[in-house]
């Protein structure tokens, strides 16, 4: 049942936005490495929330311990992005998007670094609507999952800026710090355009 509050219509919205929106698609990804995030989105008590998780530390990871969506690298296995994002989300954290719910669009692919080597990674995000109720069980390239309320995503106030040092370079960055979380980089340019739609 759909309960008539603003977040439940905001979430009709997002879901009617999406399926009208024309996401920047890198031509060339096909010859490049390629990863893909979920974005999950859940109603509970009438708001809404979407799942983050904390990357665990890992040596070597150039992402070690950044909040960050679940997702992953595309295997050979994987016939689409869509694919590569559920298979690594039930990996990471035991969600069965198939199950669980569905995928209502996709954002602009992102143009990242790789882990390794000087070739771009393309990362493409796929935006989820829960159904019904998961538990999470993380594995143990997760230190931490959490459910960020959009509605404090969606505060101005709770923006924020942070100072990257790269070298002798220095750059101010947005930024959220949610508790000891902070959200930024990637993540937070996919947020962004999640959020233009709202």
């Amino acid at each position: 049942m759909i309960v008539n509050t603003p977040e439940a219509v905001a979430l009709q919205h997002i879901v009617e936005r999406l399926d009208k929106f024309k996401p920047r698609q890198r031509w060339w990804r096909r010859w490049v490495k390629r990863s893909a995030v979920a974005i999950i989105i859940r109603e509970l008590n009438d708001h809404l929330e979407i799942l983050m998780i904390k990357r665990a530390d890992r040596e070597g990871d150039p992402w070690s311990g950044h909040m960050a969506f679940p997702g992953g690298r595309m295997d050979r296995g994987d016939i689409t992005g869509l694919r590569t994002a559920m298979r690594e989300t039930e990996e990471e954290t035991g969600i069965y998007l198939d199950k669980a719910g569905h995928c209502i669009g996709r954002l602009s692919d992102i143009v990242s670094r790789p882990h390794s080597g000087r070739q771009p990674m393309v990362v493409t995000p796929y935006v989820f609507r829960l159904h019904t109720a998961v538990s999470i069980e993380a594995n143990h390239e997760v230190a931490e999952a959490v459910w960020i309320p959009m509605s404090y995503l969606m505060d101005p106030v709770q923006r924020e800026t942070m100072e990257l040092k790269r070298g002798r370079f220095a750059m101010t960055l947005p930024c959220y710090n949610y508790g000891k979380r902070r959200i930024w980089g990637m993540s937070l340019r996919m947020l962004d355009e999640l959020l233009s739609l709202v």
